[in-house]
């Protein structure tokens, strides 16, 4: 009986002694790690930091998540700026501002530039006048700032098909616009009213952001699009040049090193960057293969 009270008492130190060896192997593991993430500018207050780019790319929407990761980055003391890189012909009105929105309280804290890519156009320009400096390839379609609003009336097809819409409304603009009859005259001035007034918003935010009178840029805000050196010349981009010049004005103006590490922000979980993934490469497939790349594609280059 004694030998069996020896033996187990042993088996106890060794148990301890067991715990406390993985307990210090597993404390240098995680040393270790945290000291790799450090360097590599990927927790906050460790290390040098980072730099965050912020791609804005197709059809601007309302996206409630990139509005939350970019307060998250305000946060951040890891950040030490955010590259904006554009690439979009525009997008809705209450999708640009959003974003133009959360761009303004993250610069409030951050050094935020915006790199023009393709076209930054419409809620794209948006976008980026909401940043401290913004850069241009010469070849860039920017601009178009202005607000669109269409319908279409189907009234006169309708009725050779004998067909014809009707509705009950509790006033009457409530159905205005609608497809099944034209536009009546208090119905097109209570619209163009509202088209006025997003465009005024608009007109707001650009002189704001670029530091110019409202009459100048309404001077240049008919609509029509710039290439970026004409947009250079008329006062709405900084200068021309891509993410390299961006990391170089950054370095040079705000102490941000040109050798920190860039990393994309990330405003899916990892299921949704799995199944985005996978539908992005059949996605890209189909289209490749069976609409070419100079087909439809290219139609959705040129600003709205």
């Amino acid at each position: 009986m004694a030998l069996d009270a020896d033996l187990l008492i042993d088996r106890r130190r060794l148990k301890r002694r067991l715990a406390l060896w993985r307990g210090f192997a597993l404390l240098l593991v995680l040393g270790a790690a945290l000291a790799w993430l450090g360097r590599a500018g990927e927790l906050p207050g460790i290390g040098a930091g980072r730099v965050e780019r912020l791609t804005v790319s197709g059809f601007i929407g309302d996206d409630r998540k990139v509005q939350e990761a970019l307060d998250r980055l305000a946060k951040d003391s890891g950040v030490r700026a955010v590259i904006v890189a554009i690439d979009s012909p525009g997008g809705t009105v209450g999708g640009g501002e959003a974003l133009h929105a959360a761009l303004s309280r993250l610069r409030a804290a951050k050094p935020v530039v915006a790199v023009m890519r393709g076209t930054a156009a419409s809620a794209g320009y948006m976008t980026a006048v909401a940043a401290e400096r913004i850069f241009a390839r010469e070849s860039t379609l920017t601009g178009s700032i202005g607000v669109i609003l269409q319908t279409f009336d189907t009234s006169e097809l309708l009725a050779r098909l004998g067909v014809r819409g009707d509705a009950l409304v509790s006033g009457p603009l409530k159905d205005q616009p609608n497809p099944f009859h034209p536009l009546s005259p208090d119905g097109r001035a209570a619209l163009q009213g509202v088209v006025g007034d997003m465009y005024a918003q608009f007109v707001e935010k650009v002189a704001a952001g670029r530091r110019m009178p409202v009459e100048q840029v309404r001077g240049l805000a008919d609509g029509r699009v710039f290439t970026g050196r004409q947009a250079l010349e008329a006062g709405l981009v900084d200068a021309i040049g891509g993410e390299a010049e961006a990391r170089a004005w950054l370095a040079a103006e705000r102490g941000v090193p040109a050798e920190l590490p860039v990393r994309d922000i990330e405003t899916r979980n990892m299921a949704e960057r799995l199944a985005g993934a996978a539908f992005g490469g059949l996605a890209k497939t189909v289209v490749s293969e069976w609409l070419g790349v100079d087909g439809i594609g290219l139609l959705w280059q040129l600003p709205r």
